[in-house]
């Protein structure tokens, strides 16, 4: 292996604020690696350094000679001024200049003009280059090349920024929460291009679905220990619960040890000898042991919540619109005890809307909205809280409540909750100013729940959140007697939560699907199949129908399907099984002609590679005639 990246003993801190000390890890050249840790522990510290946007303390980091490193940061800097296009070329001023001038040149018709500058194209290579910038803007929703940046929505420019690192073609991609800000198609998108691409990867995310399917490494932090697992996140959760078990083992029999030093402590003379002061060092760190500070392991929450009566929530003939344009037209839903419905739909198609009109902040232009006495709304809303920055984390908190009130009636206070959602004693005291983004939103989760809320209504919670804050979640809200409402994109999350699916699909239309996330995909994949199979079978029966005029033919093969009388004769026990095998050999074939035809329009192929896709796509191309012919043919008689 070829080492591309590597920090050794680094370390960082802010004023009296210690980040990680003594870090070391190695990235080595075609790893896709994830970095795992909690809130908090120093990620995007740590890629800014290593990015080298960012100085470590002390420690060194060494990259391999003219390292090309694409950094795609939690908050892009991007330049106002600029057109969308510019800036997705900025560091490539010539090219982007260039395409620029051209533009302008065709819409003036100037003819000299775009001659010459066909010319600089062409020794530029920027047409591959534009058109590659353009598909991956579209591909993200990014239609309006020219609009400012300025004009962009947050959502709008992490996207722009993640589709310049892209084309800028580096040897080694650093991304912190790429996925954030990205509908769920644009995720399946990025995480398709990731593992198609010969690229080295260092990322940060929660999306555990992207880390299964992407990252071949994960690095765990915890604390100031580095934790190297060669495989994907499944086999992380297998390798690190085995490491959690281990360790409890060694702190139970810590535990024993220090009870007996306990012991020696108490009776121990006050005139210590140095023997002694080497004992006493002991103890302290057997008690660092047996406490478990190096890890907290599985985290359970028993939180309370209030009772639901019978009568929930009635949405009757609900419509809403902005102007002209419709955002929900005639729904209505009764909702029942405990459910839980995860929310998805491509970004401006109504969802935080109709969680506006749900909760009450907004009102239908028709339609009533019934909500049952019992019902305490808890709204965990995508753009969070302003806290104040001089507070205390502890003080946040016992500002709404002192205790929660559980479901057996015993009560958790204050720092128990806060502990229970990773806030150990000694950050509870820490000004909220302090706080990293991702535990500003555990701590606004927090006030959310400890409100013992009945009906939760989470919009984008995974944005921002670490791994073991959300299985933390996920194991409140999978027991907890709540309803539940949901808007995420993240797939694990709601494939873990969700009884179904509200699908916001454009236009005012909301479809009620019967399933999770996972399985709606499928549906959609197998709808989109069959309109496929459905097409090229019109297709074959019109390229096969004999001109008008002119008598039909009958092929050799279709008349060994006709008995004397002309009845088509049923298919036998083997031509059943030849069209069972024709389907399944065209649906791989489709999808190899569709992984083909994605490479061929990446832009990331070399002349040879270019060569054999092609070649191995008009194969195919001639074996989906052929087979498409004779499932044809038995189909017909299958259904005769």
């Amino acid at each position: 292996m070829t080492p591309l990246l590597q920090a050794d003993n680094i370390s960082k801190s802010y004023g009296s604020l210690t980040i990680f000390t003594g870090i070391s890890l190695v990235i080595n050249k075609d790893e896709k690696v994830a970095l795992v840790a909690r809130n908090g522990e120093g990620k995007t510290t740590l890629l800014n350094i290593l990015s080298g946007k960012d100085t470590a303390d002390s420690g060194e980091v060494t990259a391999t000679r003219d390292l090309n490193i694409g950094y795609l940061e939690q908050d892009p800097e991007l330049d106002d001024r600029l057109t969308v296009i510019d800036q997705v070329f900025a560091s490539s001023g010539a090219i982007a200049g260039t395409i620029r001038e051209y533009e302008e040149a065709i819409i003036s018709g100037d003819k000299n003009l775009i001659d010459s500058l066909t010319s600089r194209m062409d020794a530029l290579q920027a047409w591959d280059r534009e058109t590659l910038a353009k598909q991956i803007l579209t591909e993200l929703n990014i239609t309006e090349f020219n609009k400012p940046v300025g004009q962009l929505s947050g959502g709008q420019r992490k996207r722009v920024a993640l589709a310049k690192v892209l084309i800028d073609e580096p040897e080694m991609l650093i991304l912190d929460e790429p996925t954030n800000h990205l509908d769920l198609d644009m995720t399946e998108w990025l995480e398709n291009y990731l593992k198609r691409s010969n690229l080295t990867i260092l990322m940060v995310t929660h999306d555990r679905y992207f880390l299964d399917r992407v990252c071949t490494q994960i690095i765990e932090m915890s604390g100031n220990d580095i934790f190297k697992y060669a495989g994907n996140y499944s086999y992380f959760v297998e390798k690190r619960a085995e490491r959690l078990e281990n360790m409890q083992a060694s702190t139970d029999k810590a535990r024993n040890l220090m009870r007996k030093e306990l012991e020696w402590m108490r009776r121990m003379p006050k005139a210590r000898t140095t023997k002694s002061k080497s004992r006493i060092d002991a103890f302290y760190d057997l008690k660092d042991q047996a406490t478990g500070t190096q890890d907290a392991g599985n985290i359970k929450i028993k939180a309370g919540t209030r009772r639901l009566g019978n009568k929930i929530l009635e949405l009757q003939h609900i419509k809403k619109s902005f102007g002209r344009e419709k955002v929900i037209t005639d729904f209505s839903y009764i909702f029942s005890r405990f459910e839980k419905i995860g929310i998805i739909g491509k970004n401006g198609t109504g969802k935080s809307t109709f969680l506006n009109i749900v909760t009450g902040s907004l009102q239908p232009d028709s339609g009533t909205v019934e909500t049952g006495e019992t019902i305490r709304f808890g709204y965990f809303r995508q753009e969070g809280i302003n806290f104040d920055e001089g507070q205390r984390v502890i003080d946040a908190v016992r500002d709404i409540a002192e205790v929660v009130v559980m479901n057996d009636g015993s009560t958790l206070s204050s720092p128990q909750l806060l502990n229970h959602f990773l806030f150990p004693p000694a950050r509870q005291h820490d000004f909220i100013g302090k706080l990293s983004g991702g535990e500003r939103r555990r701590l606004y989760l927090v006030t959310v729940l400890m409100r013992n809320p009945n009906f939760l209504i989470l919009d984008e919670p995974t944005n921002d959140l670490d791994i073991e804050t959300l299985n933390v979640l996920e194991d409140y809200l999978s027991t907890a007697g709540i309803c539940l409402l949901v808007v995420s994109h993240d797939r694990f999350f709601l494939d873990k939560l969700s009884d179904h699916i509200f699908v916001f699909e454009g236009v005012g239309a909301i479809r009620d699907f019967p399933g999770n996330y996972t399985q709606y995909r499928e549906h959609i994949r197998g709808k989109a199949k069959e309109e496929s199979m459905r097409q090229s079978a019109a297709q074959k029966s019109t390229r096969l129908s004999p001109p008008k005029g002119k008598p039909q033919q009958t092929s050799l093969s279709a008349q060994k399907g006709k008995t004397p009388a002309g009845k088509r004769q049923k298919l036998s026990f083997k031509e059943k099984k030849e069209l069972e095998k024709l389907e399944k050999d065209i649906e791989l074939l489709e999808k190899e002609k569709t992984t083909l035809e994605e490479a061929l329009s990446g832009g990331s192929l070399t002349v040879e590679q270019l060569k054999e896709y092609s070649g191995r796509h008009a194969e195919i191309t001639d074996m989906l005639d052929i087979k498409s012919d004779r499932w044809l043919e038995l189909s017909d008689r299958n259904g005769a």
